[in-house]
């Protein structure tokens, strides 16, 4: 067994507690993935680096590839040498290497699953990880069943006595409730609920953690976070880069089955919910399950719900090209690449209240944001003209990618006359804290070894927002239309404004 290992970057006199996970490793389907790739590997060495993973950790790969464990320790230098947040250290990356082994076969094969059995075995007496292992499901939900039943068949998914096994999944969990409801059975018969973790990489960004802080720590904001005081919600996820090489997954997926259906939907819960009696799971859960129970679709979805397609143009100084002309892509697809919907919440505090979700690709830059819109003062001590620039006032979240908090208010002018115009009070996370922020998938994994599921999302949050979007999602597939196109750098469809103005509301541009 490997002796025990000390980070030296960690400075001793910290008397700060981390959570540093005990005895564990984890095994990775899908390990040749982008995902894998410039996401996991690199956040798993972030955590070493930052001395948070047990010293005898083990990293397995499961792929068709012909490697053997030098080949995979190469494949996670170059990632982390690429990707990785932390500076390298070549101490650190020596004593993780020795836990790194790889698994070759495919799915259905029985033969390689008998040998990743006897790989984790051998792990559990060389690394000491006590029979503690992460199955990560970087894989098309397609493969989910074939998967599951060779875990149980080899008895993997079966610890002993004090052992765990978790499965982590990524999205897109369904296409739809049905869909989503009968991959909840299949995973549930394999593994129990509280061994499931659902990934939704946004919920692990610091920011989203901070709106928990924003709204519970401080006396400032509960009074006014109501329908009292809030005109409405904007709740944005844009991304400046189109769909490139993704036509596979993508096309037949589209924006509001790959993000508002997960990310925006539980951004929404977050920023809606009651304070929880305390942050544990189940609390936390109870309190995003109410108001996920509470949404109500507008009537007239038509005029409550848009949808968009890019075309070519110019954005960031180069022509691109449009959806429809992206490789792999049918010409006459009718996925959309913008969706925005306008939900409404039916509870005391929020009665009266739309929360406008949108996102989009090849928008106007990358920004996701929660925008808490208050509403108009009645300006009665001051003449109109006085007052012409002034909006509403307005909290902005700002998730990524410049983490931070902006206030928007009032002030006056300098001047003889009473002139009042908006200015901006701004907090950003880069400039007020000298730690950089956490990569999310370093603090998901980290709560995957540690048992720590407040942050992934259960079943029934699930099932509610596939309620939620499921009906949007057939009556778009009523209309039988094409989507409506707009011009690459833009901020998405016309109709998407006129959503906003039959409101008397505007979009915010970030």
């Amino acid at each position: 067994m490997s002796t025990e290992y000390v980070n030296p970057l960690r400075d001793p006199r910290d008397k700060r507690l981390p959570r540093i996970a005990g005895p564990s490793g984890i095994v990775i389907f899908g390990v040749t993935g982008d995902l894998s790739r410039k996401k996991l590997m690199p956040a798993i060495y972030d955590l070493a680096n930052r001395g948070l993973l047990p010293p005898g950790f083990a990293l397995v790969g499961f792929a068709r590839r012909d490697w053997d464990n030098e080949d995979f320790s190469k494949v996670v230098h170059d990632a982390v040498r690429e990707h990785a947040r932390t500076p390298f250290s070549e101490q650190v990356w020596r004593h993780l290497a020795e836990g790194f082994r790889f698994v070759q076969g495919s799915f259905g094969d029985d033969d390689a699953f008998d040998t990743l059995a006897s790989t984790l075995a051998d792990l559990d007496r060389v690394r000491g990880t006590g029979g503690n292992h992460a199955f990560y499901f970087s894989i098309p939900p397609n493969a989910f069943p074939v998967v599951l039943q060779q875990l149980r068949r080899s008895g993997l998914a079966d610890p002993h006595g004090d052992e765990w096994r978790r499965v982590v999944i990524e999205k897109p969990f369904g296409h739809d409730l049905a869909s989503a409801q009968e991959l909840n059975t299949i995973v549930n018969d394999v593994f129990p609920k509280e061994s499931v973790f659902r990934i939704d990489h946004y919920l692990g960004k610091e920011t989203v953690q901070n709106l928990l802080a924003l709204r519970f720590a401080n006396q400032l904001y509960e009074p006014i976070w109501n329908a009292n005081y809030v005109d409405h919600v904007q709740i944005t996820m844009a991304e400046d880069i189109g769909i490139g090489g993704r036509a596979g997954y993508y096309d037949g997926i589209g924006a509001a089955r790959d993000v508002i259906q997960n990310h925006l939907l539980q951004l929404m819960a977050l920023t809606a919910m009651e304070e929880p009696v305390s942050f544990d799971p189940k609390n936390l859960r109870t309190e995003k399950i109410k108001v996920l129970s509470a949404v109500r679709l507008p009537a007239d979805l038509g005029q409550a719900t848009a949808r968009g397609q890019y075309a070519g143009g110019w954005q960031g100084g180069q022509k691109v090209v449009g959806y429809l002309e992206e490789e792999g892509f049918s010409p006459t697809s009718k996925t959309e690449t913008y969706a925005a919907v306008k939900l409404l919440v039916d509870n005391r505090r929020w009665a009266g209240v739309p929360f406008y979700l949108r996102t989009g690709k090849r928008l106007g830059k990358r920004v996701t944001e929660i925008a808490v819109i208050f509403k108009r003062a009645p300006h009665l001590p001051f003449a109109r003209t006085d007052t012409e620039e002034l909006g509403s006032n307005a909290l902005v979240i700002r998730v990524q990618p410049d983490e931070g908090v902006t206030i928007r208010f009032g002030s006056k002018v300098p001047g003889p006359s009473m002139e009042v115009r908006d200015v901006n009070m701004d907090f950003s996370y880069g400039q007020s804290f000298t730690e950089a922020s956490p990569e999310a998938y370093e603090r998901l994994i980290l709560d995957v070894l540690l048992g720590e599921p407040s942050l992934f999302p259960q079943d029934e949050e699930v099932e509610l927002s596939w309620k939620i979007l499921d009906p949007i999602e057939r009556y778009w597939a009523k209309l039988n239309s094409q989507p409506e196109p707009y011009t690459a750098g833009t901020w998405g469809p016309a109709s998407s404004d006129a959503m906003m103005a039959r409101d008397g509301r505007v979009w915010r541009r970030p």
